[in-house]
């Protein structure tokens, strides 16, 4: 349980705020985005989207966590809208970011009034595989049906 470096991922977020202000300016509508990522670009996309883009049609974290005193935390609880919805996956062996860490993310969020949803997978460490990537195709679709 560390503090999270806010200079740091205030930098991260500025450069990744001016790739989803590019999209929107080329005409794809925030309820047609979704933010997600990978380990760390996945709490990025947290914090992108309970922070600054709570309008996105969906946000996805895969083997991903916030810290315990994380700043979304205290955004969401001050938030009256309703947020988007976060899709979670996670290895259950993960050494390098634990499931529970994950797990514990998710079930914060969920307090805090989220729509969420938590994905483990056997035999799956710090990496993606087949099948986490197939789910994750079928969340996308669904919430970004055709027009």
């Amino acid at each position: 349980d560390c503090p999270e470096n806010l200079e740091s991922i205030e930098s991260a977020c500025s450069m990744l705020n001016d790739l989803i202000e590019d999209e929107v300016n080329a005409g794809i509508a925030k309820n047609r985005i979704i933010i997600g990522g990978f380990s760390m670009g996945g709490a990025m996309a947290m914090h992108l989207a309970y922070r600054y883009h709570q309008n996105v049609a969906g946000v996805f974290a895969l083997s991903s966590f916030l810290n315990k005193s994380s700043i979304v935390y205290q955004t969401v609880e001050k938030c009256s809208r309703i947020l988007p919805e976060l899709y979670q996956c996670h290895g259950i062996p993960d050494t390098l970011i634990l499931r529970a860490w994950g797990e514990e993310t998710n079930t914060m969020l969920h307090s805090l009034g989220v729509l969420t949803s938590f994905h483990s997978y056997p035999n799956l460490y710090h990496e993606l595989n087949r099948k986490e990537l197939d789910c994750l195709r079928e969340w996308i679709l669904n919430k970004l049906p055709e027009k």
